[in-house]
């Protein structure tokens, strides 16, 4: 029989209420996105570990990789504790594997199981695959080949491959955020980092009107479908807002150095306004430290005052290759966006607006009523399993 063995990796480091909680969150995500594939599963949690049966392990496998929470999963042949047991399946195992002239090395872990210790077991079973395979060599530190036994309270495992997981922890386990989601490269790696870390996510997207380029909101819409494939089963909230009047009244400023601070500020009032409605506790943006004028360290001290909650930061350290290659691996990249540019923003921005001179244009333009009138337009759409629509 096969199961797919499922690692955690900080949870195990909750106390016994907490990782029980955070266990029951991730197993039931698991479970949808395993239901949206039309996958039959049976899940048993016994400690340390999650194991899940069904008729097809290796496509459940390659999804449940892709559940935050999950640091690694194995297709695991299932056997009985006994070292001969594990021993036997280690060798077929190998035999697929291991060729003339390589070499391998027997992982092996014991954990209430009485009569051998660890390194008992892994002797006995590398002797097993010797005596099958005596071309092969043992090479404890860089073999060619791996394979894992593990004789557990609850059964015996064997496996030679380990897919990795996005690790963190498990979507749901914290509290509803709400992130600025663009056409570009950095606010979706943002928001899919703070799904890593647990939080419920939903999307607030500002548009530019004929101020943006045509291909802005349907890049968007694309950014916010490919992550809502990685929380299958729960829907995901994408908030529109309309700009567009905002930009009418800060083109027409004699000063044009300090639109991309204006506009930093009246997103973050918008957003924090819809964060009000929603109770959500926290606003998400893809600022990285120095990476263009309105997120040099002076600006960003003038901008985070405009919102009423906390503005948290995934990308501020990440420099911009390291944002790309997350891009790239989570699927939000898109080499071709098309057109999303903007056409507001100034030639010479400036690097280090005085604070005050912001609050008076603010208080010349009244940008909380214009905040509240952006609030106020909100197109909504739904996104489940890499699919968007339209919500009223």
């Amino acid at each position: 029989m096969e199961a797919v063995m499922v690692r955690y990796g900080e949870i195990f480091l909750k106390s016994e209420p907490v990782k029980r909680r955070f266990i029951s969150i991730m197993t039931g995500n698991i479970s949808l996105a395993l239901e949206a594939e039309g996958l039959t599963h049976c899940i048993e949690t016994p400690r340390g570990r999650i194991l899940i049966f069904g008729d097809e392990p290796r496509r459940i496998a390659a999804l449940v990789a892709r559940t935050f929470g999950v640091v690694s999963v194995s297709v695991c042949t299932v056997t009985t504790a006994a070292i001969n047991g594990l021993a036997a399946a280690a060798v077929e195992h190998a035999e697929r594997h291991l060729r003339p002239g390589m070499s391998f090395a027997v992982r092996a872990r014991r954990s209430g199981v009485a009569g051998f210790n660890s390194q008992e077991l892994g002797a006995a079973v590398g002797s097993a695959i010797l005596d099958r395979v005596p071309e092969a060599t043992v090479d404890l530190t860089t073999p060619d080949y791996e394979v894992f036994v593990e004789a557990r309270e609850f059964g015996g495992f064997v496996y030679d491959e380990k897919i990795s997981g996005p690790g963190g922890l498990p979507y749901g386990t914290q509290e509803e955020v709400m992130a600025l989601l663009s056409a570009g490269i950095d606010s979706p790696v943002a928001s899919w980092l703070m799904m890593r870390r647990g939080c419920r996510m939903v999307h607030v997207h500002m548009h530019s009107g004929r101020f943006g380029g045509a291909d802005g909101e349907r890049n968007v819409l694309q950014n916010h479908a490919r992550l809502s494939a990685w929380v299958p089963g729960h829907p995901l909230d994408l908030l529109v807002a309309d700009m567009e009047p905002f930009f009418e009244v800060v083109t027409a400023l004699k000063e044009p150095r300090y639109r991309c601070i204006l506009c930093k500020r009246f997103m973050l009032r918008v957003a924090s306004i819809l964060a009000g409605e929603r109770g959500a506790y926290a606003l998400v943006n893809g600022d990285n430290l120095g990476q263009v004028a309105s997120q040099t360290l002076a600006n960003m001290t003038v901008i985070a005052p405009a919102a009423s909650v906390p503005v948290l930061r995934p990308l501020i350290g990440f420099d911009k290759e390291e944002i790309v290659d997350r891009a790239r691996a989570i699927g939000t990249f898109e080499a071709h966006p098309g057109n999303v540019g903007c056409t507001v923003a100034p030639r010479y921005p400036s690097t280090a607006a005085p604070a005050a001179t912001i609050a008076l244009i603010e208080e010349e333009l009244d940008v909380e009523s214009l905040a509240a009138r952006a609030a106020g337009t909100v197109r909504r759409y739904r996104a489940k399993n890499g699919e968007v629509e339209e919500a009223g």
